[in-house]
């Protein structure tokens, strides 16, 4: 028979989840970083849900100076309450007791303090000094050993708040049940947040570094979402359904819609019409099969207007609730803030489609873009279990005019439909043509169509017909009858 660790919820956005369901209760971790990486917010934002979920907190401290500026910074966050202080949290400065009697008398005061005060939780802030007040690393060990077999006994959780460097052969590292580690990274100009679980004994965690952000809610973590979604959530759904895409004449060259549940790509330069597609295939949504615009570069005002131009009526779509918008600057975002922010809108708004305009809005916040290909595998695996139909944008250079290929992504073929928006000059006239590259388990019209962009939206036109002289030059007839010359 299996038995079931009790769990005990850390109040910190995400850190459950790569806990794989919070701390162990009467486990022992160490909390490593360097100053600055957020230890303490970490440590006292857990202190205050112990208290919320009725429990009682220690808070010790092995430093000379006094409490006051501990209170005035976690005053600024949400999570503080001033009432509980003194209440249900201690705040306790043990530095006088190591620093004039030693290790042992320091177990001694904090066993006794625990006992007096009933609590559930001690948070031990200073280890380092700690650790260099000890005369060996067997004197690491027990003062370590002493207080986990207290804590054990009265099913008390500790956190040691620690800024040196702890790695695999540090004493205090095989003593303790897990270790969080937190850093800074720099990349390029910008830093980025990060924390790994490094150690935890008796129960799995989600590996590797995971992206963390500190705001005046505190810490929120944003696990990976290709660890947290390495299978989906639920089976994949396959139907055999169609949704309409809204823009007029697609239907006709896609084999009569996108297949329900998949994933599509539109490629092509600026000013091709990948968002009035987009906008196309937002106007089908309904109040009870809502649609979501996920974009960086059209701010929710611009893209009204956008619509209102072309007598698309997006703003009555947002009123019934047909439509919700997402917009999130491209500044300094976080991928996976992005991936989690994107997947809790679809599942709290039961979305049904959605468009994601600008795909590169993924990848410019991507610090590691390696990584790309399977975040982008687990987004879209989760997307189909939900069942929702996306469309993305991806901006791409056209110097080849109407009659050449796309440079394809590299992960294009994790889409299961791809089409191509371009334009070209011709005749002293800009013209706009669409083709579809792939559908898959789907037959389709893979020929060049030119489309124009007016009331309602995208329209597809005439098929374009292409043949080639003796000469090697290319002539294109549309089925209206009208011709152009481009050379190869």
């Amino acid at each position: 028979m299996t038995h079931q660790l009790v769990r005990v919820q850390s109040g910190v956005s995400g850190l459950d989840t790569i806990l794989c369901g919070g701390l162990v209760q009467g486990a022992s971790y160490i909390v490593q970083g360097s100053p600055g990486a957020g230890k303490t917010i970490l440590a006292n934002q857990f202190a205050f849900r112990q208290v919320q979920e009725g429990g009682r907190v220690l808070y010790a401290t092995l430093l000379a100076e006094s409490h006051d500026r501990l209170f005035q910074a976690l005053a600024t966050f949400d999570f503080y309450d001033s009432a509980v202080v003194g209440r249900d949290i201690f705040y306790i400065s043990l530095f006088t007791v190591l620093r004039d009697e030693g290790l042992p008398a320091l177990v001694k005061a904090l066993r006794a303090e625990l006992a007096r005060q009933r609590c559930t939780t001690l948070i031990l802030d200073g280890l380092l000094i700690a650790k260099d007040r000890a005369e060996s690393a067997l004197d690491v060990k027990t003062f370590v050993a002493e207080l986990q077999s207290h804590a054990a006994f009265t099913g008390c959780t500790v956190l040691f708040l620690t800024s040196a460097r702890v790695d695999d052969v540090s004493p205090e590292h095989t003593m303790v049940d897990g270790v969080l580690q937190l850093k800074e990274e720099l990349v390029g100009i910008r830093t980025v947040r990060l924390i790994r679980v490094s150690k935890s004994r008796g129960s799995a965690a989600l590996g590797g570094f995971h992206q963390y952000r500190i705001s005046n809610h505190g810490i929120d973590v944003y696990p990976r979402l290709e660890a947290m979604h390495s299978k989906p959530s639920d089976e994949e759904v396959v139907v055999h359904a169609r949704t309409l895409s809204g823009v007029d004449g697609f239907e006709a060259i896609a084999g009569g819609g996108l297949t329900a549940a998949s994933i599509s790509l539109l490629l092509g330069p600026a000013g091709s019409g990948k968002t009035t597609f987009g906008l196309n295939f937002l106007s089908q949504a309904t109040p009870e099969a809502p649609a979501l615009y996920f974009g960086f570069y059209e701010s929710p005002k611009r893209l009204r207007a956008k619509a209102q131009a072309l007598g698309i009526p997006l703003e009555a779509l947002e009123k019934s609730g047909a439509v919700h918008i997402a917009w999130h600057p491209l500044t300094e975002n976080l991928l996976d803030s992005l991936g989690h922010q994107l997947l809790d809108t679809v599942r709290e708004r039961g979305i049904h489609r959605l468009f994601v305009d600008g795909n590169s809005g993924f990848e410019r916040a991507a610090v590691h873009p390696a990584r790309l290909i399977e975040f982008y595998t687990a987004l879209g695996n989760e997307l189909r279990a939900l069942g929702v139909t996306t469309i993305g944008t991806l901006e791409v250079r056209d110097n080849s005019g109407p009659l050449g290929p796309h440079p394809l992504p590299d992960y294009s073929s994790l889409m299961d439909n791809l089409v191509s928006l371009r334009h070209a000059p011709i005749n002293g006239e800009l013209r706009r043509f669409i083709s579809v590259v792939k559908m898959r388990d789907s037959a389709f019209d893979n020929g060049l169509h030119e489309v124009q962009i007016g009331q309602g939206g995208l329209h597809v036109r005439s098929r374009m017909m292409i043949t080639a002289d003796a000469y090697g030059a290319q002539q294109a007839t549309f089925e209206s009858g009208q011709q152009f010359s481009a050379r190869t």
